[in-house]
């Protein structure tokens, strides 16, 4: 599953959930039940987003043949 999708999934269960909750038809053992459900979707977004960052930053491995750019001066 990819970032957008996670978080995709993390916004229509929170519209879901806002949507029961403001309805009033909702028994206090299943708010509780949905708000973990999007603690966990909220956790799992943040860890793929820390994951894809990360690989993001970290530099490229050097492959063998490729000489090293000259550093400009200014």
């Amino acid at each position: 599953m990819s970032v957008t999708d996670v978080l995709e999934e993390l916004r229509l269960r929170l519209h879901a959930a806002v949507s029961e909750l403001r309805a009033g038809d909702v028994e206090p053992a299943e708010t509780l039940a949905m708000i973990e459900e999007c603690a966990r979707l909220a956790t799992e977004a943040a860890s793929q987003v820390d994951v894809q960052v990360r690989a993001a930053l970290e530099p490229l491995p050097d492959l063998p043949g490729q000489l090293p750019l000259a550093a400009t001066q200014a």
